[in-house]
This record gives C-alpha cells, structure tokens and sequence, in this order.
C-alpha cells in the first residue's frame, strides 16, 4: 500500500521548506504541437502537448513536488501545511495558490476567448482572469490577437461571428521572444499559431470561447462556445497598451534586471545573469522562477539544485535566501511574485 510521506515542520524549520520543484501537468488540446518537450529536453511519449501546468493548486490539474523532503505531496497539500511560509505575507488567502502558471505550444492558433475581470464575474459568476503571455519562441511572423480594434462595438463584433471575417475585428500584434503580452479580465484574446510562451494568471480556469475559426474538436464536431456569457464580461471600450514595456531594475554588473509588467495579481522579472545573484524572499512572497535559457545552480540552507531551460522552481516566502549561480553561458530567469499592495476586495 502506498503511503504519504511524513511532512516536515515548515513552521519549527524554515529551512525545511526548500525550493520546490513539481511534476508537469499536461494538456492534449487540438491545437497544440511538441515543442515544450523537443525545446526544453523533456523526455515524454509522442503526442500532442498544448499545455503544460507548471505550477498550480487547481484540483484538474494539481502539482505535485517530485524533490526533496517534500516529494509525493501535492501543492495543496503543502499550503494547507506551511500556510503563509509558502505563499508569504502578501497572499490574500493563506491556505490557496493564487496563480497558476503554464508553457503553451501553439502549433495552431487558439479560439477567440475573453475571461471575466473582478467585476463581472462576482456579477455573473465564474472566476476573475487576469493573465500575461511571455514569449519563449515565435515562428517568423508571428502574432497573437489582444483587444479589438479602435472603434469596434458590440454590433460589429456579432456581424463578425457571423460572417467568419474575425480577424477584421480583432487587433493582432506581432510578436518576438522576449516580448510580454498582457491580457486584463474583459479583453478580447487568441494566440495565434506559432507562438511559445509561459503564462501567468490568476487561479481562474474561467473561459468563455467566442469563436473557434470553424475547426471542430477530437469528436468531429464544433467546439463549444459561450457567446452570451462572454457579451456580458466584454470591455468594449479597452484601449490600453498590450504589449508591456520592460523597466531597468539596480542589479550588480555584468547581470541586469527588469520589471516585465506588475499589476494587481502578480509581477515578473527578467534575471539576466552572468555572475552569481542573491533572492531574498523576506516572507512577503513566494517566487515561482522560471529558466527561459541557460542554467543555473540553486543553493540554499541545507540544499542545492541544478536547473536547466525550461525548469521551473517556487521558492517559498519563509527561505532566507537563496544564492543563484548561472552556467558559464549565462542564464536568463523570469521571477513571478505577488505585488506590494493585495488586489482591491
């Protein structure tokens, strides 16, 4: 019989509670190809990987710690535990992960979708979802969809559901590794084909797919959409900036840092490595750390890590500190956390 390993004692050992690293979740959806094993070296089966639940406390599709003291169990689990010495000072709710973050492969294009903001969905229901795209890798010419163009309104977005002219009303923007894509609750959005990016979003699995470019899922038939729910949660009067603008962070040369975007949700960092760099949680956040290219040496209290392109690490708001050391090449990292100020109730 298969027993659950003894949990340590987080709260007497804050050094017990190391870096964690989980085992990916995979999803098979149509559209999807196989670059997030042939990019990242992942030794899987042939088959379609649209998706890949990096780090998530969703019960569809929940993560599970394959290292160190804590192996075996699932991140729920862990947070039911460890509470605020996992998800840190800045967590709106102690015991639940706030975010959920993913690598998408879009072999082909993704549906026409929208997800509702705070607002709409506590008037409607469903879950809130604010998300951000940044892209690992892009076909030339690639592009994704974010927003509508300026002056589209409601009858003209109907008209063109039902002529199949969608792209008429969608604003694509052109897209190169590197760049972020930030995407509110209320904003109309597709990726289109091409596209290799790492997500991240509220803990929300809310979407309302609007228009599915005429394909049809594995049953031979229509996918389907949600068309009245998303009329309801639509910005129509969404102007802001889609693409962000990267802000330089103080960092000791050679490395240099950047604030990617920061909103309500969450905030991510881009760690250009060439010397060693220091992370000190301070027990306001976790960090959930991302190794777009490269690698690194993670070394903490009482242990050390090795990781590699396409590794990702949440690192616990109660560690003291953790000490990265990149390879000879260098490493780039993308750093996620929660924001000084807890979104507005």
């Amino acid at each position: 019989m298969n027993q659950t390993p003894p949990a340590p004692s987080p709260a007497a050992d804050a050094a017990a509670l190391g870096p964690l690293r989980f085992q990916p979740v995979y999803r098979d959806y149509i559209w999807g190809g196989n670059r997030i094993a042939t990019v990242f070296n992942r030794a899987l089966p042939p088959g379609i990987y649209a998706e890949s639940w990096e780090i998530s406390a969703r019960a569809d599709g929940m993560s599970v710690a394959t290292h160190g003291p804590w192996a075996g169990r699932s991140l729920a689990e862990i947070i039911e535990i460890a509470g605020r010495d996992a998800l840190g000072s800045r967590a709106p709710d102690p015991k639940k992960f706030p975010l959920l973050i993913k690598l998408i492969d879009s072999r082909e294009r993704l549906s026409v979708q929208v997800h509702p903001d705070d607002a709409s969905a506590a008037q409607f229901g469903g879950e809130a979802k604010t998300e951000m795209w940044y892209i690992l890798d892009a076909a030339p010419g690639a592009r994704v969809f974010a927003g509508l163009r300026p002056g589209v309104n409601r009858k003209q977005f109907e008209a063109a559901i039902r002529s199949g002219d969608f792209e008429s009303v969608l604003s694509a923007v052109p897209v190169a590794p590197g760049d972020a894509i930030f995407v509110p609750g209320g904003r109309v959005h597709a990726i289109d084909a091409g596209c290799l990016l790492l997500e991240v979003q509220q803990n929300s699995d809310t979407t309302y797919r609007i228009y599915d470019w005429g394909r049809v899922g594995h049953d031979g038939r229509p996918r389907q959409t949600h068309l009245a729910q998303a009329l309801k949660v639509i910005r129509w009067e969404d102007s802001a900036p889609v693409k962000t603008t990267p802000m330089p962070l103080p960092a000791a040369p050679p490395n240099r840092r950047e604030m990617i975007h920061c909103c309500p949700y969450f905030c991510m960092e881009r760690w250009h490595l060439r010397s060693c760099a220091a992370l000190s949680p301070n027990g306001k956040s976790f960090i959930a750390l991302f190794v777009a290219h490269g690698g690194a040496t993670l070394r903490w209290p009482g242990g050390a890590e090795i990781c590699r392109a396409g590794v990702s690490v949440l690192v616990p708001a109660a560690l003291p500190r953790l000490d990265i050391k990149p390879d000879e090449g260098g490493a780039t990292l993308l750093l996620i956390r929660l924001p000084d100020a807890e979104p507005a109730a």
